[in-house]
């Protein structure tokens, strides 16, 4: 290398380390520190003003510098102390205390840190109720003394806000923020389709939610609580349908009703159903005369068939907990039941531990792990005499009879958790092989397993015939499966009549497909360039094709009138059809449905206008984030505290929260600048 003898090598083991050297310090700190070498290689950090030392390095370790801003920022330093007291007897009119020695500083600090942040008692409530709002606290807390202190703490100057001061900030921020809603609703390009929760209260009175999930114009999928409302009497006939027609007047969505997904008893699915298309189709113009408008919650069906079958052996299930228990009581005990599953060669890694009885999934897991356990307990019971509660063969038996159905819905339900945002062409998947599986069971010629099978069977068979027409359209605008896979299944659930049940699909999603036709087509930029004629070639109506085509000079005028009438003969295929006759998308993992569209949008504008309706439909109610194994069946209960606060209250609260998780962080932590000095 040139130069290279002209320079000595050095050793970076036998050399002190210089902190002139090192690559430039860009924190602010340094333009109030020095750095001053010690004995032994050492380095120590001395303020400019004050002249204290703090320890920086030992060697090769670096002590960091957030203790050297502490000193800057909050006020450690006398000299930025003192020049802080003057300051404020500047601004106050008090007497300065010239009893210091020190003389004034030549520079003048400005702190941007936290020892003079800004300060906004409006900012400040506004913060206080969201956290109110978010985190589900009582408005009662604004008058707790104890967090009157702690809040005086922080800023004296704080004045803390009564409950009818954070009440009308909280109806502020839901007011502020559902018109915003509001703006985006008004650019939704599709139709909405919403859910119905209800909820009691511990009084006469009760609540319905309604939530709303669409596919906005960048093919993102929402979902939105629009009202919290009291009612008088929830589950009454005629009360949804009024709550409904309410709620669509109130956002302005009389005419964007899709479909609407219930969560009530089985028994009562019915009545609502009838009532809500007889009392909404009258103001709304429902698609498919109303055949897809009443959809039934996945989430719900598998809880109400899992609990049903837990129900039925809660017997064997009261005696497995007691043995868990039993086992778990001591170490000893613990250890001596691990020594006889060692003796029985159990290869099991399952741990027991008992479940949470609102969840069925922890019980599932409870049966599963004792299932393989079980021999062990037997042993159990034979060595222990203060042990009897080991289930009996038969009781096993039954165990593992409802653990292999259990498992169908509990791996359904885990498909449909681990999805972002759920859209409807998924569940088609999960529901068609539960009802077949149980269906195949209900046949088996073991008497036990037919008839736990027929129990559960009863229940998702009713789901199935109410909801496999929607189910199936959803999952034939999936472009990975089409007709294929309602062709498939069907032929496995119907056998031979499975044609009569395929046609039913293909005319309804024929019929749904002209419906869409005959409404108008906004145009996109795109299109707009082309002018009408192009846009009712889209539509296949080609009434404003031009009679004679014009030439292009190069004499094939003849040609050009044979390739007309061709045209003329050969109709065009429909949108519908060239999508269902196209080849379909490869399988992969990872592929974003939603995307696909979004891409394909040009290719099939009235189609996607109709796959985004349909792939929006909530067939669960089930929020993200939530768990599908926790969700209700039937009505929630309001709280005691919430059921005393006023109804508008109540519904901001609901709302707002919903709304504000949406939003981006609400505020950016305070700036960890130290110290600015200013000539």
């Amino acid at each position: 290398m040139a130069g290279a003898s002209d320079t000595e090598p050095v050793s970076p083991e036998t050399t002190t380390p210089q902190p002139s050297r090192r690559r430039r310090k860009k924190s602010l700190v340094w333009e109030h520190f020095t750095i001053e070498a010690v004995s032994g290689g050492c380095t120590r950090a001395c303020c400019k003003l004050c002249k204290q030392t703090f320890a920086y390095s030992s060697g090769s370790k670096i002590a960091g510098t957030s203790h050297l801003k502490r000193h800057i920022a909050l006020g450690s330093c006398p000299k930025i102390k003192n020049q802080e007291k003057k300051q404020l007897a500047l601004t106050s009119g008090s007497k300065i205390d010239d009893t210091s020695s020190e003389p004034p500083p030549k520079r003048r600090y400005r702190i941007s840190g936290f020892a003079n942040a800004a300060f906004d008692q409006d900012v400040s409530c506004v913060y206080l109720a969201k956290m109110i709002i978010v985190h589900d606290y009582p408005l009662h807390m604004v008058e707790h003394p104890a967090f009157i202190s702690f809040i005086q703490s922080l800023q004296p100057r704080f004045k803390m806000v009564d409950f009818n001061s954070i009440e009308a900030e909280i109806l502020a921020i839901y007011h502020k923020e559902k018109q915003n809603l509001m703006q985006v609703f008004g650019t939704m390009p599709g139709r909405v389709s919403l859910t119905i929760g209800l909820w009691t209260t511990s009084q006469t009175l009760g609540y319905v939610c309604l939530t709303g999930q669409f596919i906005d114009s960048d093919w993102r999928l929402h979902r939105r609580m629009l009202n919290f409302m009291m009612v008088s009497s929830p589950h009454s006939e005629n009360a949804l349908s009024e709550v409904i027609g309410v709620s669509l007047s109130d956002w302005n969505m009389k005419s964007k009703l899709f479909t609407i997904t219930l969560d009530n008893n089985c028994s009562s699915h019915d009545i609502y159903s009838a009532n809500l298309r007889d009392h909404l189709s009258n103001k709304n113009t429902l698609m498919l005369k109303g055949q897809l408008f009443v959809v039934r919650c996945y989430a719900h069906i598998l809880n109400v068939v899992a609990q049903d079958v837990i129900a039925s052996i809660h017997g064997i299930i009261y005696n497995i907990r007691e043995s868990v228990k039993f086992v778990k009581a001591s170490l000893a005990r613990e250890e001596k039941f691990a020594e006889i599953a060692l003796q029985l060669e159990i290869p099991s890694t399952k741990t027991l531990s008992l479940d949470v009885t609102t969840q069925w999934n922890t019980t599932y897991l409870l049966l599963v792990a004792a299932l393989e356990y079980k021999q062990a307990f037997t042993v159990l019971e034979t060595c222990d005499d203060n042990y009897n509660e080991a289930p009996s063969t038969e009781d096993w038996k039954k165990v593992e009879i409802v653990c292999t159905y259990l498992k169908l819905l509990y791996d359904s339900a885990n498909v449909i958790m681990a999805t972002a945002d759920p859209t409807a062409n998924i569940f088609f998947h999960e529901a068609w092989k539960i009802q077949l599986e149980l269906a195949t069971a209900t046949m088996n010629e073991d008497v036990l397993v037919s008839s736990i099978a027929k129990e559960m069977h009863e229940k998702f068979d009713k789901y199935w015939k109410d909801c496999s027409l929607v189910l199936a359209i959803a999952v034939v605008m999936d472009p990975r499966f089409k007709m294929k896979l309602v062709e498939f299944s069907f032929s496995k659930i119907y056998g031979a009549d499975a044609a009569r049940y395929v046609k039913v699909v293909d005319d309804s999603i024929h019929e749904l497909y002209l419906e869409y036709v005959a409404q108008p087509l906004p145009l996109t930029p795109a299109y707009e360039e082309q002018g009408e004629a192009t846009t009712n070639n889209i539509n296949g109506n080609d009434s404003c094709r031009p009679a004679t085509p014009a030439s292009t000079g190069d004499g094939l005028l003849d040609f050009d009138l044979y390739l007309s009438e061709m045209a003329v003969n050969q109709p065009t295929k429909s949108e519908l059809d060239q999508y269902l006759e196209e080849s379909l998308v490869p399988r992969i993992q990872e592929f974003d449905i939603l995307n696909w569209w979004k891409l394909n949008n040009l290719k099939y504008p009235t189609l996607s206008k109709m796959a985004r309706d349909i792939l929006a439909i909530p067939m669960s109610m089930v929020s993200t984030g939530s768990s599908i194994f926790a969700s209700g069946t039937g009505s929630r209960v309001l709280d005691e505290y919430r059921s005393s606060l006023r109804p508008e209250t109540v519904e901001a609260l609901f709302c707002a929260k919903d709304w504000l998780q949406y939003l981006p962080t609400m505020a950016e932590p305070p700036s960890t600048a130290i110290v600015k000095m200013e000539m």
